[in-house]
């Protein structure tokens, strides 16, 4: 009898003690998926007014930039006309209130040399994109060139999978190198 009083005790201070915890647990979980869509909103919204600084910035006199935000940090890329568009092009996106840094990977080439640049980026591209469509777990990888560098991005299964797109995009004729970007898939 004893014995069982001891047990009940125990289980219920156990009790006691697991709950709150348990309860801490969970409302600590709701608090990190709250900030995490804060920060996804709030690079959304930085992404936003970078674009719209560099687009209305005479310095800096092309569309093609690309511009993505991470937990405050912007990443630029494309291609500009000189060095000085591309160092104002960072400039502009360092001046937007709650950037944390900036990642510039504008790549300089001029107009006359941008044909044909371009145009060799959309065939390594798609030579690499039907190499990787071959394979059912890299069908979803998203492919990008600037002047002979391939980024893959997207989300794949393994890091296996992540580095057989590296060898396989790095095996396609033209390719200067290869940014591995993927993340994987939790």
């Amino acid at each position: 009898m004893r014995y069982r009083t001891t047990m009940t005790a125990a289980i219920l201070m156990t009790l006691f003690v697991a709950i709150p915890l348990a309860a801490g647990a969970a409302d600590e979980k709701a608090q990190t998926t709250t900030q995490e869509a804060k920060t996804m909103a709030s690079d959304s919204w930085l992404t936003s007014k970078t674009k719209i600084a560099l687009f209305a910035d005479e310095r800096v006199k092309t569309t093609q930039i690309s511009v993505d935000t991470a937990k405050g940090v912007v990443h630029l890329r494309g291609k500009v006309d000189s060095a000085e568009a591309k160092s104002a092009a960072g400039d502009v996106a360092q001046g937007i209130e709650g950037v944390k840094s900036v990642k510039n990977d504008l790549q300089v080439v001029t107009p006359a040399a941008r044909q044909a640049v371009d145009a060799n980026d959309k065939d390594i591209a798609k030579a690499v994109e039907t190499r990787l469509g071959k394979d059912s777990q890299l069908k979803k990888v998203d492919v990008r060139t600037d002047s002979g560098v391939v980024t893959l991005t997207g989300q794949v299964a393994t890091i296996d999978a992540s580095a057989k797109a590296s060898e396989m995009a790095r095996s396609v004729a033209g390719v200067k190198s290869v940014k591995n970007e993927l993340a994987f898939a939790k």
